[in-house]
Parts: C-alpha cells; sequence; structure tokens
C-alpha cells in the first residue's frame, strides 16, 4: 500500500520543528518509505491499543514514532516525538 496522500496536522508541524536536526533528517527518510510502502519492515508500523485504538504509529528509530490516523482514504500525521506521543 503506498501512501500518496498525506496531510500534516499542526501539532505535528509544530513539534516535528522542535526535533534534534539529525531526528528531523532520519524522520524524512523513513517519510519516504512510508510513502512507497506504509508497512515495509523498516518502519515497524502498527496499530495502537487502548485509548490510541483508532491511531496508527511507524518508528523513526528506536526512540522516535509518528502516530498517523487512516480515514477516508487520507493519511493524517498527527505527531512526531519520543515515546512520550503515546501520552
Amino acid at each position: 500500500m503506498r501512501a500518496d496522500n498525506i496531510y500534516y496536522h499542526p501539532n505535528f508541524s509544530k513539534s516535528f520543528k522542535t526535533l534534534p536536526q539529525i531526528i528531523k533528517e532520519k524522520a524524512i527518510k523513513q517519510e519516504a518509505i512510508f510513502r512507497q510502502k506504509v508497512f515495509d519492515k523498516r518502519l515497524n508500523t502498527h496499530k495502537l491499543h487502548g485509548r490510541l485504538k483508532d491511531l496508527w504509529s511507524f518508528s523513526i528509530d528506536n526512540k522516535y514514532r509518528i502516530v498517523f490516523l487512516v480515514e477516508k482514504g487520507k493519511i493524517v500525521f498527527l505527531e512526531v516525538g519520543d515515546h512520550d506521543v503515546y501520552k
């Protein structure tokens, strides 16, 4: 599955700006992979549980994640950060 329609929630954009530069660069590379193949093994894309059960996440690296929503054929990046994005 490709991800051609990605939208960025204002919270995502705000959080992205605060990331360390090296993480921003990794995030851009991971997003490029995500756009080609949402479930690429390098991303560890997975459905979240509990109160976040309607959301998905993929890894930037061992610490940082991008949380997103799939809605009506489009993907919305909601948040980016370390594991605190799940709170």
